[in-house]
């Protein structure tokens, strides 16, 4: 009975937390955001010149339930504390190998 309840419902906010809100949607929404910021950032790493500074990488949409010790167990790296995860070249080989 409690796993029909509606996601809006304070059972599947205390049972999943701010995951309970976001939708089969609002994850590919996310994920299509990620991928279009990575293309961007490589159209612009592979269109400067050597001499000009590497851009930083873009920052992943925040998603429930995960935390900075979800992505470094994936192959991310953090720059400085609180600055959320950098794009690893291990990262960006698995979505385009």
């Amino acid at each position: 009975m409690i796993k029909h309840l509606p996601t809006e419902a304070a059972v599947q906010r205390e049972i999943h937390g701010e995951a309970a809100e976001w939708s089969i949607s609002d994850h590919l929404l996310a994920a299509t955001v990620d991928h279009l910021a990575v293309a961007n950032w490589m159209f612009q790493c592979v269109n400067s010149s050597e001499d000009d500074e590497t851009p930083d990488p873009p920052k992943p949409v925040p998603r429930p339930g995960v935390t900075d010790e979800d992505d470094e167990e994936r192959g991310g790296e953090s720059a400085e504390e609180g600055a959320g995860p950098v794009v690893s070249p291990a990262a960006l080989a698995r979505f385009f190998g």
